[in-house]
């Protein structure tokens, strides 16, 4: 489990990396190392803050953590590929703009009802015939009421809405399986990065600081490398 750890916290420096890239915490993470390639601040970073957090908890409770957050950015994948490939902002009109918002909210929401019937014991079918019911309703509904504004060209997601919406149910269900001490955590963290990103990270992104870089005529930061005019 430690080793398993160790490389998942290292594998979110590359998050790090990207993050850094738009400018949403100092570029000075998105450098990568000349040699090697790697983003060694971005992962000094990550391991840093990973062994102060580690003071305060214990290792079951951390492997829950980052089974959370990992298996949440699987189902906002899901999702984002749901509204990619059904909205458009040019074509898609208001009307289908509105069924495509409530059909998510049904398949997320009787994901976690089953997921919550599964955590506190539920006996019998009907909880579960009920959530159940309702993702199927949710999942057809956007086939046959919400067409997909985005042909694939190449290759891409089968079988959608119906694989991505088993991919929502999976990872939200997985998540309901975990301890509560282990959501608390992650709302904590989760809280306090979007107070951050609100006041700060919004505000600061690659594009508006290239373009206060632009007006003052300084360095500007180009892919992962720092470059001066």
């Amino acid at each position: 489990m430690t080793t398993g750890m160790l490389v998942g916290a290292l594998g979110q420096a590359r998050y790090t990396t990207q993050i850094a890239r738009a400018h949403m915490i100092p570029p000075y993470f998105a450098l990568v190392h000349p040699r090697t390639g790697t983003p060694i601040y971005a992962t000094l970073l990550v391991t840093s803050l990973s062994s102060i957090i580690a003071l305060f908890s214990s290792l079951d409770v951390l492997s829950s953590v980052f089974s959370i957050s990992t298996l949440l950015i699987f189902m906002l994948i899901a999702v984002a590929l749901l509204v990619r490939r059904h909205y458009d902002r040019d074509s898609t009109p208001k009307s289908n703009l509105v069924k495509l918002v409530l059909f998510l909210v049904v398949i997320v929401g009787s994901s976690i009802g089953l997921a919550v019937c599964w955590g506190v014991g539920v006996r019998g079918w009907i909880g579960y015939g009920i959530a159940g019911g309702l993702w199927f309703l949710g999942t057809l509904g956007m086939q046959v009421f919400v067409a997909q504004e985005k042909k694939v060209m190449v290759w891409g997601v089968p079988f959608v809405p119906w694989l991505p919406s088993v991919s929502i149910a999976a990872n939200v269900f997985l998540m309901g399986s975990l301890g509560y001490q282990a959501f608390v955590r992650f709302g904590v963290c989760t809280g306090l990065m979007l107070v951050y990103y609100v006041l700060f990270g919004v505000h600061a992104t690659y594009d508006v600081a290239q373009e206060l870089l632009d007006d003052e005529g300084g360095d500007k930061v180009v892919g992962d490398q720092l470059e001066a005019d």
